[in-house]
């Protein structure tokens, strides 16, 4: 399994809208430029956010974009599968197959979803907010 750019970035951009906010909304200009990345790439990203629930936006000069709920609330398997779909590292996972009955390889198959899925579904925005904030925190030097 291999997250595209497009999941990379989606995830970029919530965490980018959870450190970021001040209760206003968030234009993209601001997001792709903290984030190094297209205007036009974050907009079909933001889209697909905004479709599904994961985002709230105004148009308009103060318009832009906020987190619909709070950042504890969206784990990073949420994000992902709404940009990926499945994580599962092979479809016989998901799919039964006729020789899945006989099958050892598939066991395999299943241990790397399981592990996969205890990361991301144990890590929310909340979570990564806090990580920043300790990477990012300044050092003060008596």
């Amino acid at each position: 399994m291999k997250i595209s750019t497009k999941g990379r970035y989606a995830l970029r951009l919530m965490l980018d809208l959870a450190v970021n906010y001040t209760g206003e909304y968030i234009s993209i200009k601001s997001i792709a430029a903290r984030q190094d990345i297209s205007e036009k790439y974050l907009e079909q990203i933001i889209t697909q956010l905004n479709r599904a629930g994961y985002v709230r936006s105004v148009r308009g000069a103060q318009g832009g974009y906020m987190l619909a709920k709070a950042p504890g609330e969206y784990t990073v398997g949420m994000i992902l599968r709404l940009m990926e779909g499945s994580l599962a590292p092979v479809s016989c996972v998901e799919d039964e197959c006729d020789r899945a009955s006989r099958c050892v390889t598939v066991e395999i198959w299943q241990k790397i979803q399981e592990a996969v899925e205890n990361v991301v579904d144990n890590i929310t925005l909340a979570d990564l907010v806090t990580r920043y904030q300790e990477k990012t925190e300044p050092i003060y030097i008596i």
